[in-house]
């Protein structure tokens, strides 16, 4: 028993003292790992993947990924800037890549650094479903999900040892682990992704209709993702993402709401969706 107060008490200061603000909810946040150490990594851990793979340069795509991003990037901004978050990018570099690889996927690193692969250019099929990527994946890095993520991962990781140490029982001790692991695995840290992509929908959404793109084209762009997955993703529960109906209709929910935002900017037609 001597180890279990100063554990909890250790783990609750943490907690209080490690947080930031979600500046498009308003929430605090865990942030156990702050930006000015996360960033560099996230830079570094970039450049490594643009060295092992072959980088696309001057071709109609590559130029798109970039545009595309560029304008996502001022729509950020111009959005943070109108609701008192000016300079929340100061650390920020953007930087947008194409990546000759036959993957569906695209990310955006903790500060802004961007991959798509080619092999999500024929699923996107035009730019205004690109833009609706790029704004997803630049959510997440604004809202920093990674940050918090990491963070949970190591909160999980150490109230695992934490129990390990207050239970002295090693039968006790066994089923802790085993019902823990599963426990804080489907119970927390699953749906806290899920939470995370739900969240990362709403605002890339609304990102992509202030940079000018019609938003409508999210629902679109999700029902090629679900048909080009062939019916294999996971039930909801056991995902770190929801289901591709549930983002089917969060996207459609969304869009009225995502040209409502954008009109606060001026925003009031969209560029044709057309194809590449």
């Amino acid at each position: 028993m001597k180890y279990k107060n100063p554990i909890i008490i250790a783990f609750t200061m943490l907690m209080f003292l490690s947080c930031s603000t979600n500046p498009f909810t308003g929430k605090k946040t865990l942030a156990l790992i702050p930006n000015s150490q996360l960033f560099p990594t996230s830079f570094s851990q970039y450049n490594q993947v643009l060295s092992e793979g072959k980088v696309i340069t001057g071709t109609q795509e590559s130029e798109m990924i970039k545009r595309v991003g560029q304008r996502i990037a001022v729509a950020a901004e111009r959005w943070l800037n109108a609701n008192g978050k000016t300079g929340y990018l100061n650390d920020y570099k953007w930087e947008y890549n194409l990546i000759q690889e036959d993957v569906v996927n695209a990310w955006c690193m903790p500060g802004g650094k961007i991959a798509f692969y080619t092999g999500i250019l024929p699923v996107a099929q035009n730019e205004t479903a690109i833009a609706v990527i790029m704004g997803h994946e630049v959510a997440h890095a604004l809202a920093n999900h990674g940050q918090q993520r990491m963070s949970a991962g190591m909160l999980q990781q150490g109230l695992a040892v934490a129990g390990n140490i207050a239970i002295k029982d090693e039968k006790s001790r066994n089923a802790f682990n085993q019902y823990y692991g599963i426990g804080s695995q489907v119970g927390v840290m699953l749906p806290f992704s899920r939470s995370h992509e739900t969240e990362a929908d709403r605002i890339g959404l609304y990102l992509t209709a202030i940079a000018g793109y019609n938003p409508d084209e999210g629902a679109e762009l999700w029902k090629r993702m679900a048909q080009a997955s062939g019916g294999q993703a996971p039930p909801e529960i056991l995902s770190t993402h929801p289901a591709n109906q549930t983002r089917i209709n969060n996207l459609t929910a969304l869009s009225p709401q995502a040209k409502a935002e954008a009109k606060k900017f001026g925003v009031s037609a969209f560029r044709p969706i057309g194809n590449y």
